[in-house]
Parts: structure tokens; C-alpha cells; sequence
């Protein structure tokens, strides 16, 4: 039971950081998003929504973290895995952006097909485009983060950006 327990929190703090991190990430993209979509009548997201999406793309890194293609360039300049990784990542979001919107049009519409059809003549593809430029740089940003932290270590980052 020790063991399980043990194991359990070791998960949850590995789940922390990019859950946190993509929490507070996909809040600022919510906010873009309802700037952008002022007076159109689309609903803003949720707390909760944010929340459970940030949890999906935290438990996705860790996935992600777990292939054995994702340290791909381990030799090369750090560019090439913090690319490799921002590409991983960002389609992976892009699916579950893709998802989210395709949800809200599932309920109006009753089926997946028929909200897969209204979503793609409805979309405002501008406004699609614009989020996943942000989410890419946002991505992109943890991905550097994280390539740091893998190099220099948590206290090297630490002393690289704090002192």
C-alpha cells in the first residue's frame, strides 16, 4: 500500500508543473479568445473547462515524455528537441482545440458528423489560427523551459532566471 502511495505522489508531482503551467496558459488564450469574440454570442470557457484541458495536455506531456522518439536529438544543439518537442506538443493541442470546438457544436447538433459539417462551415478560421499561433508560442516557451531544466537542472534554471 506504502508503495502505491508512493508511486501515486510521484505522479501527481510530475502532473504538476505543466498542468499549472498549461493551466494558467489556456487561461490567457481564453481571454484572447473571448476578446476576440466579443458580441458573437460564443460562450467564454469555463474555470472548470480550463482546468480539465490543462490536465489532458499535463497528463498528454507526460505521455509524450514517455516515448522513446521524444529525446530524438540528445547529442544536437538543444534547438532541435525543444523543435521536436514544440511540434509533438502543438499538434497534440491543436487536436484537443479541435475537439473542444467540435464539442460545442455536438451539442447543438446531436451527432458527430453533423457537428463535424457545422463546425467546419461555421468556424471562424481567423480566430482558430490566432489561438494556436499563441498556443504555439506558449508551447514553444515550455518547451524551452523544460529542455533547460533537463540541461542545467532545477537549481541551474533557478539561478539562470532568479539570482
Amino acid at each position: 500500500m506504502a508503495s502505491t502511495l508512493h508511486k501515486l505522489k510521484e505522479e501527481l508531482l510530475k502532473l504538476l508543473p505543466p498542468t499549472l503551467y498549461f493551466f494558467i496558459a489556456l487561461h490567457l488564450i481564453a481571454l484572447v479568445r473571448t476578446l476576440m469574440t466579443q458580441g458573437t454570442g460564443l460562450a467564454p470557457s469555463s474555470t472548470m473547462q480550463i482546468a480539465l484541458a490543462a490536465l489532458i495536455l499535463g497528463k498528454a506531456v507526460l505521455l509524450a515524455d514517455m516515448l522513446p522518439a521524444i529525446n530524438r536529438f540528445p547529442h544536437k544543439p538543444l534547438i532541435y528537441n525543444i523543435v521536436w518537442k514544440t511540434v509533438i506538443y502543438f499538434v497534440l493541442a491543436g487536436f484537443i482545440h479541435y475537439l473542444e470546438r467540435l464539442y460545442d457544436f455536438y451539442k447543438q447538433a446531436g451527432g458527430i458528423a453533423g457537428a463535424n459539417q457545422q463546425l467546419l462551415a461555421q468556424i471562424v478560421w481567423p480566430h482558430f489560427w490566432g489561438i494556436q499561433i499563441v498556443l504555439l508560442v506558449m508551447i514553444f516557451n515550455y518547451c524551452v523551459i523544460r529542455e533547460l531544466d533537463r540541461i542545467l537542472g532545477q537549481q541551474g534554471v533557478l539561478r539562470l532566471f532568479v539570482r
